[in-house]
């Protein structure tokens, strides 16, 4: 009797810490929608207040320098403000006037942000060629962004063109490799040939970089987040000086396991991935 009095106790209290549970997660929407929409409405406003700049500095490449540094302010806006900061491990520093390959994986909006911010060298990013429609920031992208249509062998030819007048003065590139934005639950997406066979072309050092934390603290999904702490793992760079382009699937692989054995071995990493339901589809404007 009193072995089953006290079995139907706990299934009450189970009921109740669920119930609770649900409870909490409901009351949170409405803060969490509040947050999310704060991000919008520091994106909006800053991009307005900056457009006269904007208009200037995207106007000739010979002012990328001057236009790095606003975003880079503009990038530390939006990421402070939006409560994050940040904990970075680099095994190596970026020089200054130096070219460089940087190929983080992607999870969250606010990879190009963290990127931005990491780089006090200028970098110029590879992204889609439909973005260009989205009204005010399709006209700035377009003239900051070297755009490329990878259904099209033509784009993907001319981006190598336009890289290699573009490298200069220390300008780098910046290429998120999976080519996509993978569901969540996909601890690494495979890479595209891309950033590897432009390091090659251009000999410019890959930097791996590790984002650890974008999928739980600020998905795709506008339902899911909160301020906290993203680690950055920045590792070794990877000289490409002497290789060729039969090189290619080696430095790719050398670089995918590099991020991946990083992610695989993450404890809030792999709790984020494995979490139900995160079947659902994301689009960035820089994959």
């Amino acid at each position: 009797m009193h072995t089953k009095i006290r079995f139907c106790f706990k299934k009450s209290i189970k009921r109740e810490n669920i119930s609770i549970f649900e409870l909490m997660k409901f009351l949170k929407i409405p803060f969490l929608l509040i947050w999310r929409t704060w991000f919008y409405i520091l994106i909006v406003t800053t991009v307005l207040l900056m457009i006269p700049f904007l208009l200037i500095l995207t106007s000739n490449e010979k002012y990328y320098s001057t236009f790095w540094k606003m975003v880079r302010i503009w990038a530390k806006i939006l990421f402070y403000g939006m409560g994050f900061r940040l904990k970075i491990t680099a095994d190596q520093k970026i020089e200054k006037d130096k070219s460089y390959m940087f190929c983080p994986n992607h999870t969250s909006l606010m990879d190009p942000f963290v990127m931005i911010i990491l780089s006090k060298n200028p970098i110029i990013f590879i992204g889609k060629q439909e973005f260009v429609k989205i009204p005010i920031f399709g006209f700035f992208y377009k003239r900051v962004v070297i755009m490329v249509d990878r259904s099209c062998d033509e784009s993907r030819k001319k981006v190598y063109e336009t890289a290699k007048k573009r490298l200069q003065n220390g300008v780098s590139l910046g290429i998120f490799p999976e080519g996509l934005v993978p569901t969540e639950n996909v601890v690494l997406a495979p890479f595209k040939n891309g950033a590897f066979s432009l390091a090659i072309e251009h000999q410019m050092p890959i930097v791996p970089q590790v984002y650890f934390d974008g999928k739980r603290l600020f998905s795709w999904d506008f339902f899911k987040g909160y301020p906290g702490v993203f680690r950055i793992h920045q590792h070794q760079f990877i000289e490409t000086g002497g290789l060729k382009m039969e090189d290619l699937e080696s430095l790719k692989k050398l670089t995918y396991d590099l991020v991946y054995n990083d992610l695989v071995n993450d404890k809030k990493y792999m709790k984020d991935t494995n979490r139900p339901n995160n079947e659902r589809e994301f689009k960035s404007p820089l994959s």
